[in-house]
């Protein structure tokens, strides 16, 4: 009996099956997929005009193929795009924060604090791809491990407000031996600004008070960081 089905291209079910993305992720591993195809399982099925890799692309293709970008897009950005609906919007956004967290699990021994360098890992899982500023603060104790990360300050895209009070208070209660300051910049900007080194003697200070030192205040961004204590500024 003749198959009466016509080949369409822009379906995934007529292409070639080792092409088709689930079934190369299960032949090939995951590594031999790319953004696109990874997306394009997420999302499922296409549009009429479009399949699901199609639409993966032109996604990828609006935030110039960048993974990190595409993770800072909301539910409305993604649904912009035809086929996307709430749900496909949630899913993508989901597997991309899962993966972010994953790098949250961390083993204990390997979250003492040596240098500026472990306190930009340290803070990746929570800053990475925030499009608004946060403040945060690194509880140390006597052997510079953390023993907790706190977010004390929620602000917009060009500033986040920080309560020395708060700061210390917390710090005081879970018996920190020091402390460590973070705070991003999504506009990647690295060059502290006056309120930043205002805030950070006037935080330091409080410390020496206290006897609870402020080790280094950390700028953060996506691609890299300030740190207070490298620039000698400490």
């Amino acid at each position: 009996m003749t198959d009466r089905r016509k080949y369409n291209p822009r379906s995934i079910l007529s292409w070639f099956e080792e092409d088709r993305p689930r079934e190369k992720f299960t032949k090939k591993g995951r590594s031999a997929l790319s953004d696109a195809e990874l997306i394009a399982i997420l999302i499922g099925s296409g549009t009429v005009d479009h399949s699901a890799v199609d639409v993966a692309k032109i996604i990828m293709n609006s935030v110039g193929n960048n993974i990190n970008s595409l993770a800072k897009l909301s539910v409305k950005d993604l649904k912009k795009h035809r086929g996307i609906g709430q749900a496909k919007a949630v899913t993508i956004l989901a597997a991309l924060e899962l993966g972010r967290r994953r790098s949250d699990i961390i083993a204990v021994q390997k979250r003492k604090i040596c240098c500026s360098e472990d306190v930009y890992e340290e803070m990746k899982p929570y800053l990475l791809d925030k499009p608004h500023e946060e403040f945060w603060v690194l509880l140390l104790n006597r052997a510079n491990h953390v023993t907790r990360t706190a977010q004390v300050g929620l602000g917009g895209v060009s500033g986040t407000p920080a309560d020395v009070k708060m700061i210390f208070k917390l710090a005081v209660e879970h018996l920190a031996s020091s402390i460590i300051l973070v705070h991003n910049h999504p506009s990647g900007q690295l060059i502290p600004s006056l309120a930043d080194k205002r805030l950070t003697e006037q935080i330091r200070e409080a410390g020496r008070i206290l006897d609870l030192p402020v080790l280094d205040h950390m700028i953060f961004t996506d691609a890299g960081y300030y740190s207070f204590r490298d620039s000698e500024e400490f």
